[in-house]
């Protein structure tokens, strides 16, 4: 595209932009002649995908702004009336981000103003809210404005149908060729008034069934420390918590409060090195039971215990052994259904599920295939999402999995024992599964599919000294599982090791999900068998990295 293409296209759009800040951020962009920075918003146009939207704030077709979402908005419409459903009910919720509530005004107008009705939740509050208040009114679709844990620069718009999940193959395209056909933001009325604000009945009909995920008259002792990440989590998660009758958390008054700065962290990400420091202060002076984390939109719930063997004396329990964990307790408290998990998730959960004799399902990554298991009891990624209570909410909530992992906590405080305990008792009983990850965050997108492609024309025969038994393909799919961009390695030697690479789908990352399962016969060997999936964890990064040329 020539300079004088450019300068057209953004002078074409800032025509159209109805947001003072973008205008005036794309008119100086114009004026200065900047080409980098121009073909850098509109060489192409954020794509809609099974995420939604997710990117940088700021003017044009590659970036979050009114214009965009108002596109978005306009196409969810016209599916949403080419469907049948001319005069339903979109409900639509938003976290505390820079731009979320004009975002989610945008969305409610544009509804409207195309025949169907809107509903906005009162406030920002958690993205499980939003999930569970579709089902609740009968909504025929709802969006949530947020960009979960990403930077403070971004914002995002995820998409959920009349189920209570989010959008899979074929809606997206559909979804997708609908904003497509949309010439100008001029053809979309945008009336005034005309939608719904919602009052607290909604959130306090999700509050209730909340209680739901407990057994009546269970302990209730644990004492936490809680961080809402600077998100919208704090009001809601210490309501349940009072409700439910355990201790009010102790908070991380620093990050207590929504900011959309996110100013003590790097990245509002719990599982980001860093974030969870200030919680690991408050922990070693009030000494709690466990550390509660929420992300910024407070679908994921993150949970630290006490480590004399680590510095600080805290450590952050890995998203697998969270899933590990709640998937005993759900055990030990009679659940039936399926047990349900992503394919980047450990193999430990399916060992859980054999031995109580519950079914047992992988999907493809995200709770958009989790949530759609047949009969789900439970399901979680090891991206710190936790399903518990599918009937509620059909979608990861960081509400009431820390529910669900306080009341653990205080079943296990009773008999004397410790969350880690129970993760001995898992090791002795189905080997220790140790999981990792290698994320490369890249400025670079072609590095992600340099990457594959070295994988691809030259796959591994061995890493770590395990041999690659099996390296599929899975933009092929297999028996059970739809088509990815993802590969699979299964390992054998002296252990037996996983490995699968994917890009990921919400941030400009290689993601490398590893696991080595190693024997253990007594609690005598757990040390030495930690040791050993450690240093063969780290081989297989180092490796793996040299197969892909990272």
């Amino acid at each position: 595209m020539t300079q004088d293409d450019l300068i057209a296209r953004a002078q074409a759009w800032l025509a159209e932009d109805p947001d003072s800040e973008t205008r005036e951020e794309l008119a100086k962009l114009i004026e200065a002649g900047t080409t980098d920075e121009l073909a850098a918003r509109f060489t192409g146009t954020l794509q809609f995908g099974t995420a939604g939207l997710r990117g940088e704030l700021g003017a044009g077709p590659m970036r979050m702004n009114r214009s965009v979402v108002i596109r978005a908005a306009a196409g969810l419409a016209a599916y949403l009336r080419a469907k049948g459903h001319e005069g339903g009910l979109v409900v639509i919720g938003y976290d505390a981000r820079y731009k979320s509530a004009d975002f989610a005004r945008d969305t409610a107008a544009v509804m409207i103003g195309a025949g169907l009705r809107a509903a906005l939740l009162p406030r920002p509050l958690p993205t499980p809210v939003l999930a569970y208040a579709i089902r609740h009114l009968g909504a025929v679709a709802g969006v949530e404005v947020t960009a979960s844990h990403n930077p403070p620069r971004d914002n995002g718009y995820k998409v959920y149908l009349g189920d209570g999940s989010q959008i899979v193959p074929p809606a997206d395209a559909e979804i997708a060729a609908e904003i497509a056909a949309i010439r100008s933001l001029h053809d979309v009325p945008r009336p005034e008034t005309g939608w719904e604000t919602l009052g607290d009945e909604v959130l306090n009909a999700y509050l209730e069934r909340t209680d739901a995920v407990l057994t009546p008259g269970s302990p209730r002792t644990a004492r936490t420390v809680y961080t809402a990440m600077h998100g919208v989590g704090k009001d809601v998660l210490t309501a349940a918590f009072g409700r439910a009758g355990f201790p009010p958390p102790a908070l991380v008054a620093a990050q207590a409060e929504p900011d959309p700065a996110f100013p003590t962290v790097a990245f509002p990400n719990p599982e980001e090195p860093g974030a969870m420091d200030l919680a690991f202060e408050a922990a070693r002076a009030v000494d709690p039971d466990l550390i509660i984390a929420n992300d910024p939109d407070a679908d994921r719930c993150a949970v630290a215990v006490p480590d004399a063997t680590v510095v600080g004396g805290w450590r952050m329990l890995r998203g697998d052994e969270v899933g590990a964990l709640l998937a005993a307790h759900l055990v030990h408290k009679g659940a039936t259904g399926v047990f349900a998990e992503s394919i980047v998730s450990s193999s430990l959960l399916g060992r859980i599920a054999e031995a109580a004799g519950v079914g047992y399902e992988e999907t493809l990554t995200g709770f958009k295939w989790i949530a759609r298991v047949e009969g789900l009891r439970y399901g979680y990624e090891e991206a710190l999402g936790y399903c518990v209570d599918p009937e509620g909410v059909r979608d990861k909530d960081g509400i009431t999995a820390a529910l669900l992992v306080t009341e653990l906590a205080s079943v296990l405080k009773e008999q004397g024992r410790t969350l880690t305990d129970l993760l001995d008792d898992l090791a002795i009983a189905h080997g220790l599964h140790a999981t990792d990850q290698l994320s490369v965050r890249v400025e670079d997108l072609s590095i992600i599919a340099n990457a594959m492609t070295a994988l691809r024309e030259r796959p591994p025969v061995s890493l770590a000294g395990l041999t690659v038994v099996s390296a599929e393909d899975l933009t092929k799919g297999t028996e059970s599982l739809p088509p990815t961009d993802g590969l699979r390695y299964h390992l054998e030697g002296d252990y037996k090791a996983r490995v699968i690479v994917r890009p990921s789908g919400t941030e400009p990352k290689l993601k490398c999900y590893l696991e080595v399962v190693v024997p253990v016969a007594a609690a005598v060997d757990l040390d030495p068998a930690r040791a050993t999936a450690h240093e063969v964890l780290v081989a297989i990064k180092r490796d793996l990295s040299a197969a892909a040329g990272l």
